[in-house]
């Protein structure tokens, strides 16, 4: 359940900046990368961590994967940096989300396809089982649908076995091991069907969250569209808290990749009409917490959020 406040779409930014990609795309020509290189191992870049670090766990000491994108990095608006061209130039597989997420950089992996192998993992997703906006745009945010980030996660893992088919059995029994783990995952965010149904609102500032929201049956309102390019008026403001007020919802979410104002905007504004909406915590949308942390992996990060909804908008703590 996903809708939108607000439908100021952009010209995509890919089309404005593309001049920064060019030395990236020079520097990396005639790099080093190799199906196999010598030490054994299968270097993989990503963009996003939420594909790096689960394919560090299927493939475990049989890859190095390096993410471009860390904590608090949207996605949206990132553009390939000159720290970037190392990890393009020594990779010997890129896997990025794809369905426009990554826009400042489609041209640059269009042409790093022509060298070594390439793969926007999210466009393996059946495109009906994908979500639009009202405007037409495909939704990108499909890690928050656990059947669905499976399907583009098989898809990088039956590349790297193509590619590497001395490796496939090792690769095959890893995203077995890991997809049983995404299971117990579905299994515990099912939790969140046990929320007072009037109180299944998702308020954030962009819309992030559409494939979680249909996966767990909650309405989900983003102050800004799918991409954080998109602009906040006053309007979408003003919605959103007549929702809150009509629907007397508990609590409103900031997002760890995403300029909290406009949520702020919402909580004063609903306290001007008489509802103490609280802050119900930091969620991770875009981008996954720190290295080494919980919240920096991929089920430890949509456990947070789980945690972090279930007990904001009034589930029983036990």
């Amino acid at each position: 359940m996903m809708r939108r406040l607000g439908s100021k779409l952009k010209t995509p930014a890919w089309m404005l900046a593309l001049g920064g990609l060019a030395m990236v795309l020079a520097a990396c020509s005639g790099g080093e990368g190799g199906a196999a290189q010598a030490d054994g191992k299968i270097r993989i870049t990503t963009t996003i961590a939420q594909i790096a670090e689960p394919l560090s766990v299927i493939g475990g000491d049989r890859v190095i994967v390096e993410p471009l994108m860390g904590p608090g990095v949207d996605p949206h608006l990132y553009q390939a940096t000159q720290g970037d061209i190392r990890k393009l130039q020594e990779a010997d597989f890129l896997f990025y989300n794809g369905l426009h997420l990554e826009a400042n950089m489609v041209k640059a992996f269009e042409q790093l396809g022509k060298e070594k192998p390439v793969l926007a993992i999210a466009e393996a997703i059946p495109e009906e089982r994908l979500l639009r906006d009202e405007e037409g745009a495909v939704d990108p945010h499909v890690w928050f649908d656990i059947d669905l980030w499976q399907t583009a996660l098989e898809a990088a893992v039956e590349l790297l076995k193509k590619e590497v088919p001395h490796a496939a059995d090792e690769l095959e029994a890893g995203k077995r091991a890991y997809f049983d783990r995404l299971a117990e995952l579905k299994e515990d965010a099912a939790v969140l069907a046990q929320l007072p149904e009037e109180r299944r609102v998702l308020v954030t500032a962009h819309d992030a969250f559409g494939y979680f929201g249909r996966a767990h049956g909650i309405e989900v309102v983003g102050l800004q569209g799918l991409s954080t390019e998109d602009e906040v008026g006053l309007t979408d403001i003003e919605r959103t808290i007549a929702l809150l007020v009509e629907r007397q919802v508990p609590a409103v979410f900031v997002e760890s990749s995403v300029n909290p104002d406009s949520i702020r905007a919402v909580i004063e504004g609903a306290k001007k009409q008489g509802l103490d909406v609280k802050l119900g915590g930091e969620l991770f949308s875009d981008a996954m917490g720190e290295a080494g942390t919980e919240e920096g992996t991929y089920i430890g990060m949509y456990r947070h959020n789980v945690r972090t909804i279930f007990e904001a908008l009034g589930g029983s703590a036990e």
